[in-house]
C-alpha cells in the first residue's frame, strides 16, 4: 500500500474486504481468496487499523500463508499484530516476526542509528506535533498551563501589613507548551520532542477594594521531553523574572527584590497503571540576587484513574514536594485532587476541576522566604 494512500481509502478498503471475508457466499469453498486479495486486505488493516506506516513493515503472502516482518518491533507490537490479523478468514497461516533493522553505512549514520535504537525511536518525525510526550505535573504550582484558582491564604512570617496575614487570593496563570519537532517512537504517544513553553503566574488580593495585583512571575523555557513505555523525562532550560504589582507597591511600600534567574531543570518520571512517581531538581545558572542558593529538589506522586466517576470526569490526585537550598532544604507540600475531563491520551487537551492545598515557602516571586499555607479550588486547562 503506498505511503501516501488516504486514510479514508484504507478504511474503505478494509471495510469492503471485511464484508467479503465475513460473507459465507463471498466465494465458493473451492475458491478461497487469492494471495493478492489477502495482501491488500492485510495491508489495509496494518496501515488503517494499526497506524503502521508502510515503511515499518514488510508483508508477503504465498499459498494463503502471510509473513509479516516488523523491523525493530517489540513483543507488544508483535502480539498486537498477531491478534488483529489472526482472525482474517482465508488465511492458512500467519507468521509475525520482529527483525533487527539493517544498520546504515558510515560511522556517523551508525552512531545516530544506534542512539535511535537505544532510545526506542523510529525513523519517522513530525514538525509542530500536538501535545507533548511528557505529562504535566498535576500538583506543581509552576506547571505551565492555563489556570484559575481561589484560595484562602495565610502567611506565618512578617508581612508588610496585618491585612496580608490572611486574605482571599485569586491565582491565575496563562500559558502553554508548543511542540516544534518530534522524533516518533515505536508506539503512539512515544518519542523525543523539542518545544517552547511560556507562562505568566499572577496573584491578586481579592479583599482589597481594587483587587490589587500582588506579584507576577514570567517564565519562558525550551523543554526537551522523552517517553518510552512508562518511562518519561523532561530536560528544560528556562528563564523566570518576577515583578510586584503597582497597587501593592503603592499601598505597602515593601523592600523590593528584583528576582530573576535562568535555570536548568531535569525531571524523571515512571508510570505503572494509574500511578506515577517522579523526581528531579534544578540548578540556577544565573541569578539575581547573587546570594540566592542555586539548587532545589522536587518529587511527587500522582494517581490518574481510567474510569469515569462523575459527569464523565476521571478521578485524579497528586502530591508535589519541593525543597530549596535557599530555605535549608525544608520541604514545601502541594496537594491537588479532583476530576479530569477529556481523552485519556496525555497528549490531548484536558480540563480539570481540583481542590488544592499548600503548606511551605511561598512559590511567588520575591516572597520565597515567607512561610504560607492555603486551601482553595481551581480549574486548569492543558493543550
Amino acid at each position: 500500500m503506498p505511503r501516501s494512500a488516504h486514510p479514508g481509502l484504507l478504511a474503505a478498503t478494509a471495510m469492503a474486504a471485511a464484508l467479503l471475508l465475513a460473507s459465507p457466499t463471498a466465494w465458493p469453498a473451492a475458491q478461497p481468496p487469492t494471495d493478492e486479495f489477502l495482501k491488500g486486505y492485510l495491508s489495509a488493516l496494518l496501515e488503517g487499523d494499526l497506524a503502521l506506516d508502510s515503511g515499518r513493515y514488510s508483508l508477503e503472502v504465498s499459498g494463503g500463508v502471510a509473513r509479516v516482518r516488523l523491523p525493530g518491533a517489540d513483543e507488544a507490537l508483535v502480539r498486537t499484530v498477531e491478534e488483529r490479523l489472526s482472525s482474517v478468514r482465508g488465511l492458512a497461516d500467519l507468521v509475525v516476526l520482529a527483525t533487527p533493522p539493517a544498520a546504515p553505512a558510515g560511522k556517523m549514520r551508525r552512531a545516530v542509528y544506534s542512539a535511535r535504537e537505544a532510545l526506542g525511536l523510529s525513523s519517522e518525525s513530525a514538525l509542530f506535533p500536538a501535545g507533548d510526550v511528557f505529562q504535566p505535573l498535576l500538583a506543581d504550582v509552576k506547571q505551565t498551563q492555563f489556570f484559575v484558582g481561589f484560595r484562602r491564604f495565610h502567611a506565618f512570617g512578617q508581612t508588610p501589613d496585618p491585612d496580608l496575614d490572611a486574605f482571599t487570593m485569586a491565582a491565575v496563570s496563562y500559558g502553554g507548551a508548543f511542540g516544534l519537532y518530534r522524533r516518533l517512537g515505536r508506539r503512539p504517544g512515544e518519542g523525543l520532542q523539542m518545544g517552547l513553553d511560556g507562562a505568566l503566574f499572577a496573584q491578586f488580593d481579592m479583599d482589597a477594594p481594587s483587587h490589587d495585583l500582588l506579584n507576577a512571575d514570567y517564565t519562558v523555557g525550551l523543554p526537551i521531553t522523552y517517553r518510552e513505555g512508562g518511562f518519561s523525562a523532561r530536560l528544560r532550560l528556562y528563564h523566570q523574572s518576577s515583578h510586584l504589582g503597582d497597587e501593592f507597591l503603592l499601598r505597602y511600600r515593601p523592600d523590593r527584590i528584583n528576582l530573576s534567574y535562568e535555570a536548568i531543570q531535569l525531571t524523571i518520571s515512571g508510570e505503572k497503571g494509574p500511578w506515577r512517581l517522579y523526581g528531579g531538581g534544578e540548578w540556577l545558572l544565573t541569578r539575581d540576587p547573587r546570594d540566592l542558593h542555586r539548587g532545589s529538589l522536587q518529587t511527587g506522586l500522582e494517581f490518574r484513574s481510567a474510569s469515569p466517576l462523575l459527569w464523565g470526569g476521571r478521578p485524579v490526585a497528586a502530591l508535589d514536594v519541593k525543597s530549596y537550598g535557599e530555605n535549608g532544604w525544608t520541604p514545601s507540600f502541594s496537594v491537588r485532587a479532583g476530576l479530569e475531563f477529556g481523552p485519556a491520551d496525555p497528549a490531548r487537551r484536558h480540563l480539570r476541576l481540583l481542590a488544592e492545598g499548600y503548606r511551605g515557602f511561598a512559590p511567588y516571586g520575591q516572597f520565597y522566604r515567607e512561610k504560607v499555607e492555603y486551601l482553595g479550588m481551581a480549574v486548569t486547562f492543558n493543550y
